[in-house]
C-alpha cells in the first residue's frame, strides 16, 4: 500500500497520554537494560530485564489492536469496506508467525 506514509489514526489526549505514559517506560527499561549491560550485568538478570521490557511492548500491542479492532476496523466494516480487516488478518498472520 503506498498511501501508508498518509495515514493517520486521532486519538483523544487522555488515550494518547496514556500511551506515551507507557511508552516512556518501556523507554526507560530499556535504558536500564543498556546501564545493566554496560555495568557486565549478569546474563539471567539482563535476560530478565529483556522479558519484562519484551512483556511491556506486548501488553502495549494488545491495547493498540484492541483500539484499532473497535474503532479503524469496525468503521471500515460498518461502511462496507474491508480493506482494515484485510490489513488487520495479514498483521495478525504476523505477530502469531
Amino acid at each position: 500500500m503506498d498511501h501508508e506514509c498518509c495515514r493517520t489514526k486521532v486519538r483523544d489526549d487522555s488515550e494518547k497520554k496514556a500511551l506515551l505514559n507507557r511508552l516512556s517506560r518501556i523507554e526507560g527499561q530499556i535504558r536500564g537494560i543498556s546501564k545493566m549491560v554496560e555495568d557486565d550485568a549478569y546474563c539471567i538478570d539482563v535476560i530478565t530485564q529483556i522479558n519484562a521490557a519484551s512483556g511491556a511492548l506486548s501488553s502495549l500491542t494488545k491495547v493498540i489492536l484492541e483500539d484499532h479492532i473497535r474503532t479503524c476496523v469496525a468503521n471500515d466494516v460498518r461502511e462496507g469496506r474491508t480493506e482494515k480487516l484485510d490489513e488487520l488478518t495479514e498483521t495478525l498472520r504476523k505477530l502469531m508467525a
